[in-house]
């Protein structure tokens, strides 16, 4: 793994954006569910990987 194409500022900022984006439309469109859904699958992908520790 090289040093290749390093994550400028620009690009950060433009993934935190559409990060932030994905919440809004959620909470304003459909109903809120996202950041729970995400955490319960988190929290099943720390499970898993923990059994093949």
């Amino acid at each position: 793994m090289g040093a290749g194409n390093p994550m400028t500022n620009a690009i950060a900022f433009t993934l935190a954006l559409f990060i932030v984006l994905l919440f809004v439309v959620d909470a304003v469109f459909l109903g809120g569910h996202m950041p729970l859904f995400l955490g319960r699958q988190f929290s099943d992908l720390i499970e898993f990987l923990s059994f093949w520790r």
